[in-house]
């Protein structure tokens, strides 16, 4: 049976691991546009970037669902996060006032999901909690 904390702690990787499995996919569903962006950016390959992007945050999205490799799949949305920000929202470097908001707000949320992931690396690896079988061969939260 699980406790009040297990069943808030699961519903918390279910919003935050759905959040990256949907921008994830979102990356292969809009990956013109998403690629002209990162191109204005100046991000080399762009169509690639997407891609790449948009597998890491899934997958890691999907982990933190599931609860397996919680390691790994904290450090694929840890790695996007850190990269994205300081490359793709750069705010400092724009100088059209709406631009510049919007990469502020995207840059400020992003090192707030950063230090959620942060935290829940920290915590230690736990079946209590899992969505997935206690049977399976991997690590879960």
């Amino acid at each position: 049976m699980y406790s009040f904390i297990d069943i808030l702690f699961i519903a918390g990787r279910l919003i935050f691991g759905g959040f990256f499995v949907l921008n994830g996919w979102n990356h292969f569903r809009n990956t013109e546009a998403l690629a002209g962006y990162a191109a204005s950016r100046g991000i080399p390959s762009p169509r690639i970037a997407v891609w790449a992007t948009g597998a890491l945050i899934g997958i890691g999205g999907l982990g933190v669902i599931l609860g397996i490799y919680p390691e790994i799949s904290l450090s694929l949305i840890s790695v996007f996060l850190l990269g994205v920000s300081f490359k793709m929202h750069a705010y400092w470097k724009d100088t059209d006032p709406a631009v510049q908001s919007s990469n502020k707000i995207n840059f400020q949320k992003n090192l707030a999901l950063l230090g959620a992931a942060l935290m829940l690396l920290s915590l230690p690896v736990s079946l209590e909690a899992s969505l997935a079988p206690s049977a399976w061969p991997f690590p879960v939260f």
